[in-house]
């Protein structure tokens, strides 16, 4: 038996499956000084399907890094870069941050040595700013290290020995991430982001992990615990504690997964997820939901976060209803509960119970709550009710349309569109979440194509979760003039074989992925994975090639268990 979780901001759903059966689903509002509390109460209302011996494996989907990001409560980070030459950095989005001197080369080879005198002096500027904790980058160290490694010393033997006023007790009060650490995938920048962004919210993500784990306790639940990413896989929950980031809209993934596991096999269509504060867009071509070619983009900053092309609309089921000089608004903020739930500002959900859409609270409170909306617009309670739902739809399929501008430059969406021979979109909305049963019937009506709702919608993502299968990359390169080789992650070595082929390479990088799927807990995976990309460089001097660049990227693929089917076909 299988149980997914999915904390969202207003409610906490959980499923209990096992093969292709839903056994019991459970939903309860999420507090969010208390999301444990919100776990519990969900694990309860499906415990008493199953004992908690008969579980296998729980998966936990958590809005937990995306509202930690978007309410600014993230800890404070010092970005020390070592950009080398022929790089500005004051031309990427990036918070202000401080240089240091020294280069790497695309081959990994230093070609200026690192400005040791100019990394005291920030460790010394980063401590006297009341920082404690400083993301260190530096060009092309993901290929050599040395100069973030020397530099990540320095930083800490300075704020151990009296760098910070008071440091008495032999520990750095500098806590130091090097970017080789986190992404060994090219793009400076990119890199620097989701460094910095790791080292940010990892503290509050150990929080959450251990209060999931006790909570699982609790409940005397033995299983394997897992967290979902914004890639649609998972990482055991200790695991993903090395870069909490990836699990940033774990939401998005998880409603765009249980889309996937209820709607036709192999189909393409939108995946539609309503829920009570926002509204979740995704695009599945073919069975596979649509990747974003450039990462995640988190607060402003694009990141090497793997992760689907989605996006959240600020509309759902609990969206706050104004009405100023006559003027109806919907969204963009929750400003608690429907009123029929105890609520004090009217939202869709109370429309909705009016036109008789829903039987979800108070009745007669929900009309009263519709009667000052009516009365502000001077229209019948009904037709004010109706205008609401029509605006909450209106909006959300013109988001529909505007990401379709954007899922259109994605290039495997190109490559969907050539197969097809013609210049199409899919016709197919599938709509999850609570209040899917109203929104995206009327979505779909306004964007002219067919509308399925599934069995299960409302808790879709817990269900993605629990089928979301485990996931992995591994990045290697050699550099066979050298006779070296390294991983995205600071590994390495010498090259046995200094004249390694494309296809010795490719078979290492699966070698190495087995190695870190042991290793990550999920080492019975490993006989799936597969080269997503490699290439070959030659490096030619006068009218010789006097070595070759290789590179191979292994992968574990994402996709749903085979007990339930799906991506690898049911």
């Amino acid at each position: 038996m299988l149980i997914g979780i999915d904390v969202g901001g207003t409610t906490t759903d959980a499923v209990l499956t096992e093969g292709r059966t839903v056994l019991a689903a459970a939903a309860v509002a999420t507090v969010p000084d208390d999301v444990a509390g919100s776990v519990l109460g969900a694990l309860d209302g499906i415990l008493t399907q199953a004992r908690p011996a008969d579980i296998e494996r729980v998966v936990l989907s958590t809005t937990v890094i995306t509202n930690l990001l978007a309410e600014n409560k993230a800890a404070p980070v010092g970005l020390v870069l070592i950009p080398g030459p022929g790089a500005d950095p004051s031309d990427y989005e990036l918070p202000p941050a401080h240089i240091v001197g020294g280069a790497i080369d695309y081959r990994g080879r230093e070609i200026s040595p690192l400005d040791a005198r100019e990394v005291r002096r920030v460790a010394k500027r980063l401590l006297a700013d009341g920082y404690d904790k400083v993301a260190l980058v530096g060009k092309f160290c993901q290929r050599n290290p040395a100069h973030e490694l020397a530099a990540m010393a320095i930083l800490e033997a300075v704020s151990t020995d009296g760098g910070w006023a008071g440091a008495t007790d032999g520990r750095a009060r500098l806590q130091v991430e090097c970017g080789h650490r986190v992404s060994g995938r090219l793009n400076f920048p990119r890199r620097a982001a989701t460094t910095l962004l790791t080292l940010a919210t990892r503290d509050r993500y150990r929080e959450f992990a251990a209060s999931m784990n006790r909570a699982l306790s609790e409940r005397n639940i033995a299983a394997r615990v897992f967290v979902l990413k914004a890639d649609g896989g998972t990482l055991p929950l200790d695991y993903s504690l090395r870069s909490p980031v990836e699990t940033i809209f774990s939401g998005p993934a998880a409603s765009t997964m249980g889309a996937l596991a209820l709607a036709p096999a192999g189909e393409s269509f939108v995946a539609l997820d309503v829920g009570g504060t926002t509204t979740d867009l995704a695009l599945v071509l073919d069975g596979r939901p649509l990747m974003s070619s450039k990462g995640a983009r988190v607060g402003g900053l694009l990141t090497h976060v793997r992760a689907f092309a989605v996006k959240s609309v600020p509309v759902g089921g609990d969206s706050a209803v104004r009405v100023v000089d006559g003027a109806l608004t919907v969204g963009p903020d929750r400003a608690g509960p429907p009123v029929c739930l105890g609520g004090t500002i009217p939202t869709p959900t109370d429309a909705m119970r009016v036109r008789g859409v829903t039987d979800l609270g108070d009745g007669d409170v929900a009309r009263r709550a519709m009667e000052g909306v009516a009365a502000g617009m001077g229209v019948t309670v009904a037709e004010a009710a109706a205008q609401v739902m029509r605006r909450a739809a209106d909006a959300i399929a013109r988001e529909v349309d505007d990401m379709f501008v954007h899922w259109r430059n994605e290039p495997v969406y190109r490559v969907w569109e050539v197969v097809q021979a013609q210049h199409t979109r899919p016709d197919l909305l599938t709509g999850v979440g609570g209040a899917a049963s109203w929104l995206a019937p009327a979505v779909a009506e306004r964007l002219g194509t067919r509308c399925v709702v599934p069995p299960h919608a409302p808790v879709a993502n817990a269900l993605g979760a629990a089928l979301a299968r485990p996931t992995l990359t591994l990045s290697f390169r050699a550099d066979t003039s050298e006779g070296t080789w390294a991983t995205e992650e600071g590994d390495g070595g010498s090259l046995a074989d200094a004249y390694l082929r494309l296809d010795g390479a490719e078979q290492m990088a699966l070698r190495l992925l087995a190695e870190k799927a042991v290793a990550a807990g999920i080492g019975e995976y490993a006989d799936e994975a597969q080269i997503t990309h490699s290439e070959v460089f030659n490096m030619v001097r006068g009218a010789t090639t006097i070595g070759r660049l290789l590179s191979a990227t292994a992968e574990i693929p994402a996709g749903l268990l085979s007990a339930w089917g799906g991506m690898d076909g049911r």
